[in-house]
């Protein structure tokens, strides 16, 4: 036993010199000092040696298991440094480069031009007001002076979730909420922007899905020309100080008169161009005197009080601000789109 003690020692020794590898000093481990190793294996034939022998042999075996034990923590010390020095040469870095900086994000061109509209009506004096985007058809309809057997409902393709109710095809209802919230006080001076559904085909210039701002101005003698002047600042503050507007007549049913309102081509600013047509002007939203019918279903008195409307399409005034032809560009996540308006 004697013999086989040693040759055990002798061949652990061997065995651990070629080990590489942490996983592999531990099967090595197992291998000879496991409860199923190889020196619990030559113990086990202890129980035929003599009484004197026994110590003897015990002390020899424990010294074996000492001496392969140590050799392992040494081989266990040499591949932790081994692997240490490795995984450092791996990450080196050279802290002298220039950094790499992320990529830089931008806040989306429909935002930015709602965030920029809010700021120019805001500091003529409106506030921002919201609503739902799924409506009852008495506030996306009705209370607009469109009953349920208008044919101008036939303008609007709606999504309708029952008999009742719908997704929203215009910011509108937010004005009769408003309205109904004010309790007949004055003034009123609004703008509603949020997302709108119609029943459209997709393509360059139209979606199922766009964004509108409505504006709305209810107080005592307001007039025609009112809206004018607020339509023709608004115009120079967002394409330029020497846009001109023009108001041509239309019909809209929640206002009377109406009035369809174009600017200087912002392209080839009004000498004609193919964006334009060769008119110089260009359409970009609906506007009119609030309907009595309109002023009524809020809550306010048409023969004391009036005030005028206006919504335009966000898509289109960024379109034409940023010359993007394509209003599924928009809605298209392309990064590459994205990345234009990201700031310097």
């Amino acid at each position: 036993m004697r013999e086989q003690l040693e040759r055990l020692r002798q061949e652990a020794i061997r065995e651990l010199e070629q080990v590489k590898t942490s996983a592999g000093l531990a099967e090595l481990r197992v291998k000879f000092l496991g409860r199923k190793g190889a020196l619990t294996e030559i113990l086990r034939g202890m129980g035929s040696l003599s009484p004197e022998e026994r110590p003897v042999i015990g002390q020899i075996a424990n010294g074996v298991r000492e001496a392969i034990e140590t050799a392992i923590e040494a081989k266990e010390r040499e591949l932790s440094e081994a692997e240490t020095a490795a995984r450092l040469a791996r990450e080196t870095i050279d802290v002298t480069l220039p950094g790499r900086l992320p990529p830089a994000g931008a806040i989306h061109p429909l935002n930015r031009v709602i965030m920029e509209i809010e700021d120019i009506f805001t500091g003529m004096g409106f506030t921002v007001a919201e609503g739902p985007e799924v409506e009852t058809d008495w506030y996306n309809f009705e209370a607009l002076n469109l009953p349920k057997d208008h044919p101008a409902r036939d303008m609007q393709d709606t999504f309708y979730i029952t008999d009742e109710i719908l997704l929203r095809t215009q910011t509108s209802p937010v004005q009769i909420r408003t309205m109904q919230a004010m309790g007949g006080r004055l003034p009123v001076r609004i703008i509603c922007p949020g997302k709108v559904y119609r029943r459209d085909d997709d393509d360059a210039t139209h979606s199922f899905q766009f964004t509108q701002i409505e504006g709305l101005v209810i107080d005592k003698n307001i007039r025609l020309s009112d809206l004018k002047g607020v339509l023709l600042e608004f115009s120079r503050l967002m394409f330029g100080k020497d846009t001109q507007i023009r108001m041509r007549p239309s019909f809209f049913p929640f206002t009377e008169p109406s009035a369809e309102v174009d600017v200087t081509c912002v392209h080839c600013r009004g000498s004609g161009c193919r964006v334009c047509k060769h008119t110089g002007w260009l359409e970009i939203l609906g506007s009119g005197m609030v309907h009595p019918r309109v002023l009524e279903c809020g809550g306010y008195d048409p023969s004391q009080v009036s005030g005028f409307a206006f919504g335009m399409g966000v898509e289109r005034i960024a379109m034409l601000k940023y010359g993007v032809d394509d209003i599924r560009h928009f809605y298209s996540g392309d990064v590459r789109f994205l990345q234009q308006f990201a700031r310097a």
